[in-house]
């Protein structure tokens, strides 16, 4: 395979998550090690037997205009909050309309908003429905506020790809950029799905932890006692320029996506397979033109569930090795599944930035299968070299991503 020599850069950062409702206090939670899951107070989950979620910091609600949210699903919202955090950290770009493009993955769209104007329907009839309901359940809803707000003309698009959908759309960015359909997009993901039926879905499926009587212990990656993930909501999106151009107008650039690999294992709805992991991330590195060795960090997809946290081990110690530190900052978010992805390369972009990998929580005891350097504890600090993004999704997708340090 050969290297595409366009470079493309990051140079904006957005994101509202259980730990913050911006970059800086959500990177800040990171390294203080702290944990975004808690309890559900609300009594329609009662009776559920799951009863915690990674929820926002900050509600949208106290950051935008309230007549504009009451039109928006939540998802649709915080994709805006991301989006305008991570366009002004870009230094909003002077670029043409038809040259701007946007991005936004998500797994369930505005599920919220289908499920919650299905009961409206059942209890109130027609009339009660609101006109604005299918502009909010809209999967592609986020992708198309965003761009309606940037004045995006080069294309607006949502891959829909579980919970590798915001790291796929970051992928298809780097696409656009290098085919040479875009200077700029904004790309990542988006979700907003805490609610009882993907609770009691997930809790049918054992996939979800049921330590509801601790919940920022629940998410533990790697651990011998996980049971399960933790559902989670957020947004995280990215600003990515052709370097030329983004050097042009003399940005600040963050990192650089030198890479992406994209499979599917068509093997199982639900079960991951270790050669489409594999080959997702040797695709990311022979995009990146690198090798397993210039990969010193990894940002694992490690959801807490007894198998597929196996499986990713096995899949990093065949395509990568056992060199590099290995963190998963989901044993603090939680969950966020379309929004995971693009969560994920902010972090590996702030670790090269900062040279300092975040420390997995709740690592009490390293499952002995797990044959890996996996940060614990504490930071890991002045990790040098290229940082590899997991992301896999029910459906058998796979997105991995390699960014290297910015060099201006």
């Amino acid at each position: 395979m050969t290297t595409d020599t366009t470079d493309v850069v990051v140079t904006g950062l957005g994101a509202t998550t259980p730990l913050g409702g911006d970059v800086p206090s959500t990177w800040a939670g990171m390294l203080a090690g702290e944990s975004g899951v808690g309890a559900i107070e609300e009594e329609w989950a009662a009776g559920l037997p799951v009863r915690i979620a990674g929820r926002l910091r900050v509600e949208p609600g106290e950051v935008m205009d309230r007549v504009q949210a009451r039109r928006l699903d939540r998802c649709e919202q915080i994709a805006l909050i991301a989006a305008r955090e991570a366009w002004a950290d870009a230094g909003r770009p002077q670029v043409e309309p038809e040259r701007l493009a946007v991005v936004i993955g998500t797994g369930t769209g505005g599920a919220l908003s289908m499920l919650g104007q299905d009961d409206v329907l059942e209890a109130s009839g027609v009339r009660k429905v609101s006109p604005h309901t299918v502009p909010m359940l809209m999967a592609n809803g986020p992708a198309a506020w965003v761009s309606i707000e940037l004045g995006a003309r080069g294309g607006a698009r949502t891959p829909v790809s579980a919970c590798a959908s915001g790291a796929e759309a970051i992928a298809m960015g780097l696409d656009l950029i290098r085919l040479g359909r875009a200077d700029v997009v904004v790309a990542g993901g988006a979700e907003a799905c805490v609610h009882p039926l993907p609770l009691a879905g997930f809790a049918q499926a054992k996939a979800h932890s049921t330590r509801n009587e601790a919940p920022r212990e629940a998410s533990r990656p790697f651990d011998t006692g996980r049971d399960g993930f933790v559902i989670g909501e957020g947004a995280a999106l990215v600003v990515l320029e052709r370097a030329g151009f983004a050097a042009a107008r003399a940005a600040r650039v963050h990192a650089v996506l030198a890479g992406a690999g994209v499979t599917s294992d068509a093997h199982h709805i639900t079960a991951a397979h270790r050669d489409g992991q594999v080959r997702a991330m040797r695709l990311a590195l022979a995009s990146a033109g690198l090798g397993p060795l210039d990969v010193r960090q990894v940002h694992a997809h490690a959801t807490s569930t007894p198998q597929g946290d196996l499986t990713e081990a096995e899949s990093i110690a065949e395509a990568i090795g056992t060199h590099p530190a290995v963190t998963a900052t989901k044993s603090m978010t939680g969950h966020l599944f379309g929004a995971a992805g693009a969560l994920g390369a902010v972090a590996a972009v702030l670790a090269l930035r900062d040279q300092v990998v975040p420390a997995t929580r709740n690592l009490d005891e390293l499952d002995p299968r797990v044959r890996l350097d996996v940060a614990a504890g504490r930071p890991r600090r002045g990790v040098p070299g290229a940082a590899l993004t997991n992301s896999f999704g029910f459906g058998g997708h796979n997105a991995s991503l390699v960014f290297t340090a910015g060099r201006g």
